[in-house]
Parts: C-alpha cells; structure tokens; sequence
C-alpha cells in the first residue's frame, strides 16, 4: 500500500532525479538548433528554431509539464504559450510528475544573431503552483549572493547597498562590479553607481544570465541592478533558490491595462516587494540552463568534425545539487571519435 510518504519520496525522485537530467536534454538540444544561426543577424529565426527544439524534446520527457511562463498567451505563440501542456505523459497516459515549467527559448536572441557572449537556453520548473504567473511587464530587480542578501534591500539608495555589499563581501566599493542592461532608462542608475566608485559591466540583454553570475563565487560579478522582464525574475528566483542567491523585485504597473490585468492574476499590491521564495515558491525547484555563445558562466556550442560539444548547468533545490554538465554529441558515424578539449 501506498503512503503519502512513499508518494512524496516518489515526487521527489522522479522530479530531482529524473527529470533534471531529462532537462538538461531539453535545454541542450535548444541550445544546439540556435547555435546553428549564430551570427546571422537574424534574432527572430534564432528564437523559432530553439523554441521548436525546445518543444520538440519536451514531448519525450515523462510528465505531465504545464507552461507557465513562456513565449506569450497562445494567440501570440504558436508553441511554448502560457497554459500549454507538454510532456510524454499527456499523451501516453502514463503517471508521470505534473510540474508547472517557466522557459525562455533563446535569452539573447540579438546576442545569438551578433554572435556575442552570454546567449543561453533556459529552463525552471518545480510542482503545481512552485512558479509565480508573473504578467508580462517590466520589473525592478536587486539580484545579489549568498553573503550579501540580508544586507540590501530594493528601497535603499544604490550607494548604501553598495557599502553593504562591500563590507559583506570584505572589500572595497571600487573592487565591486555591478552589471547593468545597457537601456535608456538605466542613466541614473548608472550614474548613481558610478558616484560610488563602483564599476560597472554593461550588458546589451541577458539579465537573467547576469543575475546567475551575481550568485556565483569568481565570475566578478557582485550585484544586478535594474529593471528587465518579470518573467525572466520569475526564472532567475528559481535560480536563486538552488544557488541560496537573493533577488528582491517588485512589479512596474504604470498603464490601466495592467492595472486590470494584475488584478485578474490575483495580485492585489502592486507595490510588494518579492523575494525568491514569493516569485518560486516550491519545494521541489530544477534549473536548467546551456551556453548557445561564450558566456561568463557558460562555454558557447561547439561544431567539430564529428559531433558537438555542450556546456550546460542544472541545478536542484530539495536535493542541493549543482552540477556543470559538459557534454559531447556525437555524430552517427561508425569511425567516430571523442575528442578531449
């Protein structure tokens, strides 16, 4: 007989155990489909193919999978749209684990069409109801790392969380680096930042690869400030949450549309302050990430002669685990052979 135990355990296994590997696949073969218009200039035939690829491989996964953050509502999307179900259990009936899933195809569409570093495909999930359904606006973000996330806060001046993150992390303010989009928006930020002494790494897209940097010991990133997309918040919290990072958010309603759309989400103050816990509140949380170009965090696809070579990261909550996966594709050809570098 079965317990609500043994059930629980079971969850977690196939969720944890299973599934993370499963999408590692996912993720990577995004990563290699756009990897193949890199330096195109074409950002939106870059996006179709990893979302495609993307799509494709989901539906071999065991589950029951629901997308809750993905390429639009299902009248923008023709595939990845909010509410989709994917996953090989919807159609072979088989018991598989129901996990709402937050995916981003291709972050750095421009990045992968220029060819320039830090384009990733990317993936959190976590069970029913573990990712916020966050509306598609703008969002304030402060992403910073373990040492430093009882030390700020979204409210306070860019100079006093800088001498915060400063004294954690046992340094000066000019050793400090704080990446930044690089938008119109952002010129009092930046001049606010500079004022401090602090330098500043700014970056044309890719917050959320930015907001992984900012939670890992030696990349040289120490915080991320600005404002991006909440649904990309939505995936970097899941991040946050298996590498014990911290992002503070809060929503920018500034039109009646979203005024009344937040409302019909449920979202009562459009003023709150969110943490990693409110944006990905499951217990049972996967991120899964590959580096489509070089990246601070993660090597860029490989094409050699006989196969390709992935960089990927998949990261689980319950089980603490963090694991750099590097994986070679080889090519279906009897005489092939592994290379090593």
């Amino acid at each position: 007989m079965t317990t609500a135990t043994d059930a629980k355990n079971s969850f977690r296994q196939n969720l944890e155990f299973e599934l993370a590997l499963e999408f590692v696949r996912v993720v990577e073969e995004a990563a290699i489909a756009s990897a193949h218009t890199m330096g195109y200039g074409d950002r939106k035939g870059a996006d179709h193919v990893a979302t495609e690829a993307m799509r494709r491989t989901m539906d071999s996964v065991p589950m029951r999978g629901t997308i809750v953050i993905g390429e639009g509502e299902r009248d923008e999307a023709p595939m990845l749209y909010i509410g989709e179900q994917v996953g090989a259990g919807w159609h072979d009936g088989a018991h598989c684990p129901e996990v709402d899933i937050a995916v981003d195809p291709l972050e750095g569409t421009n990045l992968c069409a220029t060819g320039s570093p830090n384009a990733i495909t990317v993936l959190a999930a976590s069970e029913k109801g573990g990712l916020l359904h966050a509306p598609d606006c703008y969002m304030e973000k402060l992403v910073v790392g373990p040492s430093c996330k009882d030390a700020v806060s979204l409210d306070a001046p860019v100079k006093d969380n800088l001498k915060a993150i400063a004294k954690r992390l046992d340094r000066d303010i000019n050793d400090l680096v704080v990446m930044v989009l690089e938008r119109e928006r952002h010129k009092k930020l930046i001049d606010d930042i500079r004022a401090t002494g602090a330098r500043i790494k700014l970056i044309s897209d890719g917050d959320l690869s930015a907001g992984i940097a900012a939670a890992v010991i030696g990349t040289g990133v120490h915080a991320v400030m600005g404002t991006g997309g909440a649904p990309e918040g939505v995936i970097t919290a899941a991040a946050m949450r298996c590498l014990n990072g911290e992002i503070f958010a809060r929503l920018i309603i500034d039109t009646p549309e979203l005024e009344q759309r937040i409302a019909k989400m449920g979202i009562k103050d459009k003023n709150k302050v969110y943490t990693s816990k409110d944006l990905a509140p499951g217990k049972h949380v996967i991120f899964a990430a590959t580096g489509v170009t070089e990246g601070t965090l993660l090597k860029g696809i490989r094409f050699f002669g006989e196969g390709t070579r992935t960089s990927s990261l998949v990261m689980t909550l319950d089980s603490g685990k963090v694991r750099f996966v590097d994986s070679i594709h080889l090519a279906k050809k009897p005489d092939v052979k592994v290379r090593f570098a």
